[in-house]
């Protein structure tokens, strides 16, 4: 993997603009960086990140097939009671999944390491699967990259064929928080591949789903709502006031409710228990089992220069904080998950170019690898405010 400096286009706001890319600057803050592009070889991309990302993601569907079937895992994993059953039901139907992203620390010549899944809410996905392609034809024409350069990218087609098979008669509704830019522009993209499919789309706020008779939600013309795609978190689904409602299964949602255990950062110590030593992960571990005077634990942190605390249901880096050996905070975030239950995983230092970061996000579409998204921050926590960085694959 090799940073390279390349000339930022000279019409990339225009470009922006008739794309729709309407958030490719934040707060007036760089977020879409093409002042550098990532190369990876052939090789390097199927062999060290889609394999493994395979792999890692049947290792995760098998943690599910545990869980639901396991109190233990899911009080573990701090999922309400209430939806134990729902969800196992949900994971038993086979309800339809459409994607999720992987985030990875790769140093070079070891193997990528999975710092966590984002099975539920990624975002990312319109820059990653459409802005960095239109980027990559642009390149070549321009004579920026070598003009048989690929990209590591099927994460649209992939998209649209995965609609067309979870497809129904009903409607199919995108929703999400009115105030975000980001995450509607995510939707807006999801609801084009959608159409792309064939499939008769509705757009709606999350703040304006009706409750209608017999508790079905419903739309601003008294339209029953009956399959929905919504970027927000499931988790926050359950600890809202009509919540149990889910309990009915009126709704197909997307993502499904099964998806709350692979979205949960206590995934990554389940994955350690029951994949032990496997190449792919790091050792990880439920607040009650850590313990720096447990041998074992001490033996497995050898290896790096610390471990991480995170809270089970962070989102963008809050609340997450980075130890040394010795105990002290080398980096901290705030954010509002200080209450939450915690679990450790040991350090893995992200690659660093410059004074930057750097995080590769792959991306899964249908259960298969489908292409890759690279930040990087001057923090060694991602988080909402880092930048996106094109990749392009030559060798």
């Amino acid at each position: 993997m090799l940073r390279r400096k390349l000339p930022v286009r000279p019409n990339l706001d225009e470009q922006a603009k008739l794309h729709g890319f309407d958030f490719h600057i934040i707060d007036d803050e760089i977020y879409w960086d093409e002042s550098r592009a990532y190369c990876f070889t052939l090789r390097q991309i199927e062999e060290q990140i889609e394999k493994p990302t395979a792999e890692l993601h049947q290792m995760c569907l098998e943690i599910v097939d545990r869980a639901v079937k396991s109190e233990k895992m899911m009080e573990q994993l701090a999922i309400p009671p209430l939806y134990w059953d729902v969800i196992a039901e949900s994971w038993c139907q086979k309800d339809p999944s459409l994607y999720g992203r992987m985030d990875f620390v790769w140093t070079g010549p070891g193997p990528v390491k999975l710092l966590e899944y984002n099975a539920d809410t990624p975002t990312s996905l319109y820059e990653s699967a459409y802005f960095q392609w239109t980027w990559l034809e642009d390149a070549k024409r321009q004579g920026l990259i070598p003009g048989d350069a690929d990209q590591f990218n099927s994460i649209q087609e992939k998209l649209i064929a995965r609609f067309a098979e979870i497809a129904s008669s009903n409607p199919f509704y995108f929703s999400c928080c009115q105030e975000s830019e980001e995450d509607r522009g995510t939707v807006l993209y999801l609801e084009d591949c959608a159409r792309q499919a064939g499939l008769d789309t509705r757009f709606i706020n999350l703040e304006d789903i009706g409750l209608g008779v017999g508790g079905l939600l419903t739309d601003l013309d008294d339209n029953v709502i009956r399959h929905v795609f919504k970027l927000y978190p499931l988790e926050w689904m359950m600890r809202d006031e009509n919540g149990p409602l889910l309990r009915r299964r009126h709704e197909q949602w997307v993502e499904p409710l099964w998806k709350s255990i692979l979205s949960n950062k206590g995934l990554l110590p389940l994955l350690w228990q029951h994949f032990p030593n496997h190449p792919n992960l790091l050792p990880s571990w439920f607040a009650g089992d850590f313990s720096r005077q447990n041998p074992t634990i001490e033996a497995e942190l050898k290896a790096s220069r610390g471990y991480v605390r995170k809270p089970l249901f962070s989102r963008e880096g809050g609340n997450v904080s980075v130890y040394d050996m010795t105990n002290n905070i080398m980096e901290e975030e705030g954010g509002d998950y200080a209450e939450e239950p915690m679990i450790y995983q040991a350090f893995q230092a992200l690659p660093r170019f410059g004074n930057s970061y750097t995080l590769v996000g792959s991306w899964v579409v249908d259960d298969e690898p489908a292409g890759i998204g690279i930040r990087e921050d001057i923090s060694l926590i991602t988080k909402d405010t880092s930048r996106f960085i094109p990749h392009y694959i030559s060798g």
